[in-house]
């Protein structure tokens, strides 16, 4: 059983700074790709920015030069920091992972979420 365990969100006023954390645990053989969405009311859910297995990192453009995704390669983990935050940033953010897993006596890739953590930036 894989899950993905997120923490770190909460309410903050523009200009503020807030950091996610993501963690994969279960039967994970390999981590292809890991990264953050995010959906807003009203809205579809969006990449927010990814990192490959072999430190790969894709940025959407309204948040490069404020948001850093990290991992931690040991702990399954990877963090989302998140500064100069701005009311546009409100949503609810998902982690993602692409990760090949124990399938009985097998392995598969798969895709999987987390429960979701909202952001709330105030102006």
């Amino acid at each position: 059983q894989v899950q993905l365990v997120e923490s770190g969100g909460g309410l903050v006023q523009a200009g503020g700074s807030l950091r996610l954390s993501c963690a994969a645990s279960g039967s994970i053989f390999s981590i292809n790709v890991m990264g953050w969405h995010r959906q807003a009311p009203g809205k579809q859910r969006e990449v927010v920015v990814t990192i490959t297995n072999d430190g790969r990192i894709n940025t959407r453009d309204s948040v490069r030069g404020r948001f850093t995704i990290s991992r931690d390669n040991a702990k399954n983990t990877v963090y989302l920091q998140m500064n100069n935050l701005k009311p546009e940033d409100t949503a609810v953010y998902y982690c993602n992972a692409d990760l090949t897993v124990a399938d009985g006596r097998n392995f598969a890739r798969r895709m999987f979420w987390g429960q979701g953590t909202q952001v709330t930036v105030s102006s």
